[in-house]
């Protein structure tokens, strides 16, 4: 299967029920994962989890040209707020190995301090400034590194609701990883917000969503890891998410970058692997179909 024409797929470990959590579901190998997006035509992959793929850059350039797959960026989720010494640190290490393998992208969310995504403290005011300090200082080193940062709204971050996408975007000068499940999922229109904000497109994670699970999560009737592991992400084309109107707008504002396949999945303990990669060729193709029929340019 082949990605579509004039636009760079990649796929991303957690579609695979690769995750940072603890108790997130069955972790599959490295072997199998790689193996599998190789297998689908993917073109890359982000980093997954720390420690997932190799942290030495040798040991995963060589790994990664084994599969023929390119590192479009990783996935940094830290405590902005509390702990900017540690999150700089953090930072500055993974886009060291991001760039000695290519890669483009440091993507960022600002993670509570807590494990999971399932509870939210509040953030105030001095809370706030400091997240947004310490994604500034980290874009700077980012950019030293040839990469740019981005800045990842998320369930159970600090930058997870509408009116908190609007606040970041207003107080800093970082562009976002467009995120079309997470935002939905957080009450915000990814489309409207795209269209709002062209400039400030950075990434694109591409992800369907039942929005009748994603009003539970809202409404905090339900965690975020049930609602994953009921499924509230689907493949492309079988969820509430107008990708067709995002694809589109998107596309035609210029965005050069990558559109990464990233569909959060739980697997039970005997899952080996058929669903996600089942699931990941449904979006490809769905991908495949409505690029075929968007204007040419």
């Amino acid at each position: 299967m082949t990605s579509p024409s004039r636009f760079r797929v990649a796929g991303a470990p957690i579609s695979w029920g690769v995750c940072e959590v603890p108790g997130w579901g069955t972790q599959l190998d490295v072997t199998t994962v790689l193996g599998q997006m190789a297998e689908l035509g993917l073109g890359a992959t982000e980093l997954g989890p720390p420690g997932y793929l190799p942290t030495e850059p040798g040991a995963l350039r060589a790994l990664l040209s084994e599969y023929a797959l390119g590192l479009v960026g990783g996935f940094l989720a830290v405590p902005m707020h509390t702990e900017p010494e540690r999150a700089r640190a953090a930072a500055e290490e993974s886009a060291a190995l991001l760039a000695e393998c290519g890669a483009e992208v440091l993507v960022l969310a600002a993670a509570t301090g807590l494990d999971g995504y399932d509870e939210r403290p509040a953030l105030d005011d001095r809370g706030w400034r400091a997240l947004v300090t310490t994604a500034e200082e980290i874009q700077v080193l980012a950019r030293r590194h040839g990469l740019r940062a981005v800045l990842h709204p998320h369930v159970g971050t600090h930058v997870e609701r509408e009116d908190e996408v609007e606040r970041f975007l207003a107080d800093s000068s970082l562009p976002l990883c467009l995120d079309t499940g997470h935002l939905l999922v957080g009450g915000t229109d990814p489309v409207a917000l795209a269209r709002r904000h062209p400039a400030r497109i950075g990434h694109v994670h591409l992800k369907d969503v039942r929005a009748d699970l994603a009003g539970r999560v809202r409404a905090g009737e339900l965690d975020y890891t049930a609602a994953v592991g009921q499924g509230l992400y689907v493949p492309l084309g079988d969820g509430d998410v107008d990708l067709a109107a995002m694809v589109g707008f998107v596309r035609a504002a210029g965005y050069p970058g990558w559109y990464v396949l990233e569909q959060d999945t739980v697997l039970g303990e005997h899952d080996t692997g058929d669903r996600p990669k089942r699931d990941t060729a449904r979006s490809l193709a769905y991908l495949n179909d409505l690029v075929s029929r968007l204007p040419a340019g």
